[in-house]
């Protein structure tokens, strides 16, 4: 009976993203201004789960979320960017979905692994000071 059930249990994890995905992904940062790439400017990356400092361009290995991953970014002479990046559900999720009647569905949620951000984010920055269009600096982080 036991064998059984642990038979049961190893064919429902089969498909769960957890086991099958990583909880990190590789992503690179990089910036613009005016359609030309604008080097050495510092970015915070941060989702519910870490906050990562990159200057660009950059690689960087993030948490995986649910949560969307925002990016905020400052040079040298005032030249600003705050975006904001959702992630998206991947293929491992839905087949975990399937597989475990949607029980390993919060695993993966929990974990991030049954989510992904784009490879490569490329943030628009705009001229000159902050002003009012800009939202403030998230709390506890220094800005470049």
């Amino acid at each position: 009976m036991y064998r059984l059930a642990a038979c049961a249990a190893l064919a429902l994890l089969a498909g769960c993203a957890t086991l099958t995905e990583s909880t990190q992904q590789d992503v690179v940062v990089q910036t613009i201004l005016d359609n030309h790439e604008l080097p050495g400017v510092g970015c915070v990356l941060y989702n519910d789960v870490g906050k990562w400092f990159v200057t660009t361009p950059a690689r960087v290995t993030i948490r995986k979320s649910a949560g969307a991953l925002r990016i905020d970014c400052r040079k040298d002479g005032g030249d600003w960017a705050y975006e904001k990046v959702e992630s998206k559900v991947n293929a491992t999720l839905w087949g975990n979905v399937v597989l475990t009647a949607g029980a390993g569905y919060f695993v993966d949620r929990n974990t991030g692994a049954g989510f992904d951000y784009p490879s490569t984010l490329t943030v628009t920055m705009h001229k000159g000071d902050t002003g009012e269009g800009a939202p403030p600096p998230p709390a506890g982080v220094t800005v470049f």
